[in-house]
């Protein structure tokens, strides 16, 4: 069995973790690194699903990491694209040649007598098993299991005589021209197949169970294309950047402080793509704005198929399949020869790795997370993981600009080990996704990290408020032992104001 040890060790070849690496290079350029992925691709998300139409839901120029412009010309991205970006990213800083591909990590092990992890992986080949040693673990994995999404078990289904395509598994060789095709889901996925599969397909259903809030959203947005033009790639991006973010944390705090009016704006909206050709109750939901995602439509592309009839709407539950479609409770049937079942994600934390420390294993449905970052009672691991409410990115960056502050902060202390512990007391049975009540959150209740109530245990959804927590706070802020000592500051926070607004508005 091979070893080698690093500085720092990244699973996960995603955005977010090519985002990690990046970063490190940005800022501790003289640390060894390795990324490992299981895939045999970078990309994470953007490699994995390739379903007709794939693309962001949430626009680009908040999407695309701080230091490196997104020059597209599309807000929201398709697949392809993404994956791209991601990939000239990971060139562009050198990235590449430290990813391992086909490695899946199994077991992971702090020792706190030689102040290491050692990190047990197998070859996704089958060829020898190798162990690595690092000073500092990042998981940069996302929460759900490439292995399978959810699928409930539907009655009758091995009855029907088509198929049952599950988006996270999509073939190749699909043919669906002239085929009547139900795809059962409400969420992002089902938003954006129904309007792409009407280009070949006879029909398509989009059969849900509940209602989702839709916003319609231009794929290209005039200001950026115009600002591209006559400024500095780096400071279009940035003016585009702060303005996105303004406008998203605007809708979801009104959402949180006003939702009834909200819910009339989103409604009114839908009401008018529509033209009256559509029932409004399968677009109004019965709970609140930002309780769930908002999805995004591009340029309308849903309601312009269901004006055309191109498509059409089905809010109802399952009753059964039938050999030729799917019963409904109401009594209603619809026909299909392709069912596709984009009703969600499994959830998972690190990839599905063990962690343990000195041989004892942490479950992480145990832990709580400092700041959104660092795993409590775990020393020297860190977890990237992206916002909720706002694009997934724009947390990714300064989680992992907050990582390489803490590495450059031991070695200028010449600390070894850093653990954080909740010493008031302040575990809640909230989730780290506890804002948001999708049902694919529901069901992972037992494998999420919690929330405290207090401090830096309560998650944040505010970019700005993140931004001067994780950038300009002190590292020793009382929360953090290092070596074993706590440190004496008080939990003060940073009382610049100027410097952390510009940096929030204009990047890294």
């Amino acid at each position: 069995m091979s070893q080698q040890h690093l500085d720092v060790l990244i699973v996960g070849a995603g955005i977010s973790g090519i985002g990690m690496a990046c970063h490190l290079t940005r800022n501790c350029p003289d640390k060894r690194y390795a990324v490992l992925e299981r895939r045999d691709a970078i990309g994470g998300t953007w490699d994995l699903f390739r379903y007709p139409g794939i693309r962001s839901d949430s626009d680009m120029y908040t999407f695309g990491y701080n230091f490196r412009p997104w020059t597209g010309g599309k807000v929201l991205a398709d697949g392809p694209s993404i994956r791209r970006y991601v990939c000239e990213t990971a060139d562009e800083y050198g990235v590449t040649d430290n990813i391992r591909f086909g490695r899946k990590v199994v077991r992971t092990n702090w020792s706190s007598a030689d102040k290491r992890w050692t990190v047990n992986v197998e070859r996704e080949d089958g060829s020898e098993a190798e162990t690595y040693t690092a000073n500092f673990l990042v998981g940069c994995t996302g929460y759900y299991n490439y292995d399978a999404g959810y699928k409930p078990d539907f009655p009758g289904e091995a009855d029907f005589k088509g198929q049952v395509i599950h988006p996270q598994h999509w073939p190749e060789d699909l043919d669906y021209s002239g085929k009547k095709v139900v795809v059962i889901g409400s969420g992002a996925t089902a938003v954006t197949l129904v309007p792409t599969l009407t280009d070949k397909a006879a029909h398509v259903t989009m059969l849900q169970r509940s209602p989702t809030y839709l916003m319609p959203l231009p794929s290209v947005d005039p200001i950026s294309v115009t600002l591209q033009k006559l400024l500095p790639d780096q400071l279009a991006y940035r003016l585009t950047r702060a303005r996105n973010v303004t406008l998203a944390r605007t809708i979801f705090e009104r959402s949180r402080k006003n939702p009834k009016a909200v819910r009339r704006l989103i409604l009114g909206i839908v009401r008018r793509q529509l033209g009256g050709k559509v029932d409004m109750r399968h677009f109004s939901p019965d709970y609140n704005p930002w309780d769930q995602r908002l999805c995004v439509v591009a340029d309308g592309d849903l309601f312009k198929a269901l004006k055309a009839g191109k498509a059409s709407m089905a809010t109802d539950h399952i009753d059964r399949f039938t050999e030729n479609g799917i019963r409904l409770q109401s009594g209603q049937e619809l026909e299909a020869d392709i069912i596709i079942t984009a009703t969600g994600l499994d959830v998972q934390m690190m990839g599905g790795m063990d962690l343990e420390v000195d041989g004892q294993p942490v479950p992480i449905r145990d832990t709580l997370i400092y700041k959104n970052v660092l795993v409590e009672g775990v020393p020297n691991a860190a977890m990237i993981f992206g916002y909720t409410n706002i694009s997934w990115t724009l947390k990714a960056d300064i989680a992992s600009e907050y990582i390489c502050r803490l590495i450059n902060h031991m070695d200028r202390k010449g600390y070894q080990e850093c653990v954080t512990h909740d010493t008031q007391n302040s575990r809640t049975e909230d989730t780290i996704l506890g804002s948001l009540s999708a049902g694919y959150i529901k069901r992972a209740n037992d494998r999420l990290p919690r929330q405290g109530s207090q401090g830096p245990w309560k998650g944040s959804q505010n970019y700005l408020e993140d931004v001067r927590t994780l950038r300009f706070d002190p590292i020793e802020d009382g929360y953090i032992e290092f070596d074993g000592r706590r440190s004496k500051q008080g939990q003060g926070r940073a009382t610049r104001f100027m410097a952390p607004l510009r940096s929030a508005l204009f990047g890294a």
